[in-house]
């Protein structure tokens, strides 16, 4: 269930100088955590926002987050850091 698999992902981030890749979604124990495993397997850095991910089962969701932070292979952060780094980076001010 990686976004990587079958598609041209792989290519089009490299292609663009990309190495890492911030992630957010709908399912986080079915197509978040094997997107982020398998990024971090192909040298990416993932950046899960994990009060952006939702789940088909909560209690699986938790496991998921558990195992990616156990594994460290992504850097697990919420919307308000991510926002307030990437705020930062172009300059935007908070108003």
């Amino acid at each position: 269930m990686s976004a990587f698999e079958g598609t041209w992902l792989d290519f089009v981030l490299r292609d663009c100088g990309i190495n890492a890749f911030i992630i957010v979604g709908v399912a986080t124990e079915i197509g978040i955590e094997p997107t982020v495993r398998h990024g971090a397997d192909l040298a990416y850095t993932p950046v899960l926002v994990t009060d952006a991910c939702g789940a088909g089962n909560e209690e699986a969701a938790k496991r998921s987050i558990e195992s990616l932070k156990f594994a460290g292979d992504a850097l697990i952060t919420d919307t308000e850091t991510i926002c307030d780094l990437l705020r930062k980076r172009s300059g935007v001010r908070n108003a």
